[in-house]
């Protein structure tokens, strides 16, 4: 009859004996396919192949084609239920001027404001890497001025020539 991609239904079944659940969610017992399949046809339902891989293979009664529809409807809620967190990025440098500093504030805020996290970074260029103090507090400033809408989820650390803080949206 009908195979799919992953469950073996009625004639398909090729094993000697199966454990069988009933449709409303009873365990039966071990039958033989025949029998099993008897069953199902008494039924007017399908004989689906649940669990290959057990010994012996769990199979059930059921209507095969409203239980996909049933499948397929619980898989598209969990993923309407389902919430993307995307992380955006701001860099900064550590001579950043004021009017600057005060911009790349208001873009993050507004990142964790819509629940995205924000990833903050310093790139040090050839001699800037000796203004490593300054870009912690530069930092550290972004971290304090943040504060009341976020919050830092990984502190700020050089990882070579590039300082990164990952900060995430306060809890409500």
């Amino acid at each position: 009859m009908i195979q799919t991609n992953r469950l073996q239904m009625n004639e398909d079944i090729k094993d000697n004996e199966i454990r069988l659940i009933d449709s409303d969610g009873s365990m039966l017992g071990i039958f033989s396919v025949q029998e099993a399949q008897k069953l199902a046809d008494s039924k007017n339902l399908d004989l689906v192949k649940i669990v290959p891989n057990a010994k012996p293979p769990v199979c059930k009664i059921t209507d095969y084609r409203k239980s996909i529809f049933e499948q397929a409807k619980k898989e598209k809620q969990a993923k309407k239920n389902q919430k993307v967190v995307s992380l955006k990025e701001v860099r900064l440098s550590a001579k950043i001027e004021e009017h600057d500093f005060n911009f790349k504030v208001k873009s993050a805020g507004k990142f964790l404001s819509e629940g995205h996290k924000v990833k903050v970074s310093i790139r040090f260029k050839g001699r800037e890497m000796r203004y490593t103090l300054q870009g912690q507090e530069v930092m550290a400033k972004f971290a304090e001025v943040m504060k009341d809408v976020g919050t830092v989820e990984k502190q700020s650390r050089l990882e070579g020539r590039l300082m990164v803080m990952i900060m995430c949206p306060k809890k409500p």
